[in-house]
C-alpha cells in the first residue's frame, strides 16, 4: 500500500507522482531504476523480490517461448529475465500506470527488449513458457485466484511459474490452492518469511 488512497494495484494513482531511483544489480552491473511514487516498493528493491531474483536460474530449461512478468512494479523481475535469457520474449504487465511507465522507461534506457502493455493488450493466443511474479496479495484471496489462474493457464505444456509469496501473507495456503487445481508445487527456497515456489 502506498500513501493516501492509492495502492500499487491501483490503476491511475491520485497521488502526486515524485520521481526516486533504486539500485539494483543487473548481470555484471548495478544499474539505477527509475521508481514513481504510488507504485509497489518504490524506495528499495522488495526483500520477496530479490530473493526470487536470487532463486532464478542463469539458464532456463522451461520449452521455448515467452517469459511474463506478472505484476511488474516498475521492473526489475522483467529487466533481470531479459537480460539473464536473452533469447526469450518478454512481457511485462500490470494494471498500475505508473509501474507500467516506469518500466517502459527503464527497459528502453538499457536496451532491453520487453514488451510493456496493459494486461488486456496481451493477445489471446500468447501462451508462455515461464511466469515470473511477486503478486499482489493484498487484492484480496478471490481477486488473487482469479488472476493467478488466468495467467498460470497460459503456461505451454512444460512451462513454470515462479512466485515469491510472505508465509505471513499465505504462501502455504497458496501453495495447497495450486495442488487442489492439480498443479505440482515445488518450494525452491525460504528466506526471512518469504517462500519461493515453482508452479508446474
Amino acid at each position: 500500500m502506498v500513501s493516501g488512497s492509492d495502492h500499487y494495484f491501483t490503476g491511475e494513482p491520485n497521488s502526486a507522482p515524485v520521481e526516486r531511483s533504486v539500485r539494483m544489480r543487473l548481470g555484471e552491473e548495478f544499474v539505477a531504476l527509475t521508481t514513481s511514487s504510488g507504485t509497489f516498493s518504490p524506495t528499495r528493491i522488495d526483500a520477496g523480490t530479490a530473493l526470487l531474483i536470487e532463486s532464478l536460474p542463469g539458464v532456463c530449461e522451461a520449452p521455448a517461448g515467452a517469459v511474463l512478468d506478472l505484476g511488474c512494479g516498475y521492473g526489475p523481475l522483467a529487466l533481470t529475465v531479459a537480460q539473464r535469457w536473452p533469447d526469450r520474449p518478454v512481457w511485462a504487465i500490470d494494471v498500475n500506470q505508473r509501474a507500467l511507465a516506469d518500466c517502459r522507461s527503464n527497459a528502453q534506457r538499457l536496451g532491453l527488449p520487453v514488451e510493456v502493455v496493459d494486461p488486456e493488450a496481451v493477445p489471446a493466443d500468447q501462451g508462455f513458457a515461464v511466469i515470473v511474479s511477486n503478486p499482489p496479495v493484498r487484492i484480496g484471496k478471490a481477486a488473487q485466484h482469479s488472476l493467478l489462474s488466468t495467467w498460470v493457464d497460459r503456461l505451454v505444456p512444460g512451462g513454470e511459474a515462479w512466485l515469491v509469496v510472505s508465509r505471513h501473507l499465505g504462501a502455504d495456503t497458496m501453495a495447497s490452492w495450486f495442488v487442489d487445481g492439480g498443479r505440482h508445487v515445488e518450494r525452491v527456497r525460504s528466506r526471512r518469511g518469504y517462500r519461493i515456489l515453482r508452479i508446474t
